[in-house]
């Protein structure tokens, strides 16, 4: 089981981060949440992983805090939600956000995410509001609202957009759907991260 990898960011391309750790690459899928957090390419990350092993690959996903790979652990027990989908739901939401929607029993947000239906979404709520009941209080207690800021010139503005929907088809978007979202920001400027993390908001 890897189940921690420190080292250098050799490529982002979201939602999938290359880290480069004692001379081997491993190509890691992170939560958006999380990968907002990350260091710039060729900086040092540490990252916590939960490691897939499944008949026709083997995956490796990354957090970037121990609590976040927490929910993440909890929700594949879910019936029905799988690694991508909670991949994806931890993208849409912050873990602070998911505690609290099913804390509150917010359905209707809940199905606002990608490959969330209204009984997944009344699964989620009924399992895991017990599951959380043997948890720490405070697990999840600290939210902090990054601001992203473009560094990307304007020649790169189609690259940033196209980028952007690759990483919300990744998470579970339709390529129309995904397309929409992106183009409905009307940011020309911003960067990738930005774009996605801006889609992601909106379609809450």
């Amino acid at each position: 089981m890897i189940g921690r990898l420190r080292g250098n960011i050799v490529e982002k391309q979201p939602p999938m981060v290359l880290i480069e750790a004692a001379g081997v690459g491993y190509e890691v899928h992170m939560p958006m949440t999380c990968f907002y957090e990350l260091p710039e390419q060729h900086q040092e990350a540490i990252i916590f992983t939960h490691f897939v092993v499944r008949e026709d690959a083997q995956l490796l996903f990354g957090f970037n805090h121990k609590q976040e790979r927490t929910l993440f652990r909890e929700l594949i027990k879910v019936n029905g939600v799988g690694p991508k989908l909670a991949l994806a739901i931890l993208s849409g939401m912050s873990a602070q956000q998911f505690v609290t929607a099913v804390e509150k029993e917010e359905i209707a947000s809940l199905v606002k995410l990608p490959g969330v239906g209204k009984k997944t979404a009344e699964r989620l709520v009924v399992e895991m509001k017990d599951r959380f009941k043997g948890m720490h209080g405070d697990l999840f207690a600290t939210e902090t609202d990054f601001t992203l800021t473009s560094s990307q010139p304007p020649e790169a503005a189609n690259d940033a957009e196209g980028e952007a929907v690759a990483a919300l088809v990744a998470l579970g978007y339709k390529p129309q759907e995904a397309s929409r979202m992106v183009s409905k920001l009307n940011k020309p400027d911003a960067d990738c991260e930005t774009l996605i993390r801006e889609a992601l908001r909106a379609a809450l």
